[in-house]
Formats: structure tokens, C-alpha cells, sequence
């Protein structure tokens, strides 16, 4: 039977599933809101189910037309995405339920209608995963890395064009004045919205995976580049103009506009990728 019927079939049990489910990840989510509206890092987060969401959209006709064959592997999926929680919740490991949250969702879809649906909603399913916020470990593992090569490219260009600047770790020391490269600066925070953008830039806009993997990618160097200029332009206010230019309201207004300059050159990435394609 298709899908519109199946749903029709298991409407009941569906609904059901859906309120359990709900309930049981209620506080996962409600950390994750949390985290979204206090950490800049993840504010991506509220974007992510609606991003999915118009994914299901675009691909709404095929879905209703597709095959549905109950498939019990999608049920072996629920039993291990619970047990993953389970376990997670003895030890408060927030990333590890959030992950379950996301595979208990596909087990369902996969349990109950099969998999040629669940095919055409790997993308909306997979997709989800950018709502998770990152173990600080993993956060921690990325971020510091970034930092140090962020401070140096960045003294090694000032010093280039005749700033005087020294560089101890990621701090970063004129004559009149102390910076250090924050987390912020990084490029930590560009990368990974960049990155969820990326994804579905890529996924919205080509057709091939490797098209669609090149555009994702893109916004790793993007986001390096990026907040490297943001480090360079700050420094050389500091040298010229004083510690107070580089300061408050501008190093706030370059923040938007590194990111804003992020955002386009990941869409002329994407053109160009497009052309090196065909």
C-alpha cells in the first residue's frame, strides 16, 4: 500500500508513538531550546526543524506515492536509540540523548512505513543531528586548534605589512594594547551554522552528492578565512587607530559582518563548484 494509506492504517498508533515519544524526550529538547537561546554557538539550532521541515515539503509528492512495507529492523533501530538514552541518562550525557532522540524518529519512520519513505527522508532525518549541540569535549578539541591557527596567520600577516605585534599562544600584544582570540574569533562559531547551512545550501541547490559534499565542505575554509580577516582588520584599528576602535561596538559590528561575508562566500562557492561540476 502507499504511504497516504499506511498513515490512514496506523493513524492510531502513530499518534500514539508520537505523545510517548514526546514525552520521553521532552526534557532533551527543552535542554537543547536552552542552549540554543543562551550559547551563540548553537543558535542555529532554531532554524534546523524548520530547515528539515521543508525538506519533508519539497519532496512531499513523492512521499504520499512511495511504497509502504512495514520494515521490523526499524523497530530493532527503537530498541537501540531507547537503550542509548538509557544509558545516557545515568550519566547526564546530554549530546548521547539528543542522538537518540534523532534515531528513535528514524526507527519509527522505518518500523511503520519502510524503506523506501525512510529513504526519502534520510535528508529531513539526518539533517536533525545540527539541532544537537557538540560534547564541550569535542567543542573544546575543535575550538582551541582554531584559535592558535587563527593567531598566528593572523601576526604573521600584520607583521607582513609592517604592524608591530607579538604573539604568545592566542594572545595577541601590540604597544598599546592586549587581544586575545576568543572563542568567537576563532571561526568555531561561523563553522559549525556555516556548516549546517552548507548542508542544505548544497542539498537544496545541486543534484550530485559529490556537488553537494563540496559545497557542505566549503564551509570549513570559509569560516577560517573569514574570521582571519576579522583578527586582521581588528588588529590593524588597534595599531592605527588605538585599542578603543577595536573595541565594543565594532568588534560587535564585525562579528555580523564576518559572518554576513561567511554567508556569501558559501553561495559563490556554491556557484562555483556548480561550473567546475558541469
Amino acid at each position: 500500500m502507499k504511504f497516504t494509506e499506511a498513515l490512514s492504517v496506523y493513524k492510531a498508533q502513530l499518534l500514539v508513538t508520537l505523545l510517548l515519544v514526546g514525552a520521553l524526550y521532552a526534557p532533551v529538547l527543552s535542554s537543547m531550546a536552552v542552549k540554543w537561546y543562551e550559547d551563540p554557538n548553537y543558535s542555529h539550532g532554531f532554524i534546523v526543524p524548520f530547515i528539515s521541515g521543508y525538506a519533508v515539503y519539497r519532496r512531499l509528492g513523492e512521499i504520499k506515492a512511495a511504497d509502504a512495507v512495514p520494515a521490523d529492523r526499524g523497530l530493532l533501530l527503537i530498541i537501540a536509540a531507547l537503550l542509548l538514552f538509557v544509558a545516557a541518562s545515568l550519566v547526564a550525557e546530554s549530546f548521547t540523548m539528543g542522538l537518540s532522540l534523532v534515531m528513535t524518529m528514524a526507527g519509527i519512520v522505518l518500523y511503520l512505513f519502510g524503506r523506501k519513505v525512510c529513504g526519502l527522508l534520510l535528508f529531513p532525518l539526518g539533517y536533525l543531528f545540527f539541532m544537537v549541540p557538540l560534547p564541550y569535549t569535542v567543542y573544546d578539541s575543535i575550538a582551541f586548534p582554531l584559535k592558535l591557527f587563527i593567531t598566528k596567520y593572523s601576526v604573521m600577516f600584520l607583521k607582513g605589512v609592517g604592524v608591530i605585534v607579538w604573539r604568545e599562544g592566542n594572545i595577541i600584544m601590540f604597544p598599546n594594547a592586549v587581544f586575545e582570540v576568543a572563542d568567537a574569533c576563532s571561526g568555531i562559531r561561523s563553522l559549525m551554522s556555516l556548516l549546517a547551512l552548507g548542508v542544505a545550501f548544497g542539498y537544496f541547490t545541486r543534484k550530485s552528492f559529490a556537488a553537494r559534499f563540496a559545497v557542505a565542505a566549503s564551509a570549513a575554509p570559509v569560516a577560517v578565512i573569514a574570521n582571519w580577516l576579522r583578527v586582521v582588520i581588528t588588529g590593524m584599528l588597534a595599531q592605527f587607530r588605538g585599542a578603543r576602535a577595536a573595541e565594543g561596538f565594532f568588534h560587535e559590528f564585525t562579528g555580523l559582518a564576518v559572518f554576513g561575508l561567511a554567508v556569501a562566500m558559501l553561495i559563490i562557492s556554491g556557484v562555483l563548484i556548480k561550473r567546475l561540476v558541469k
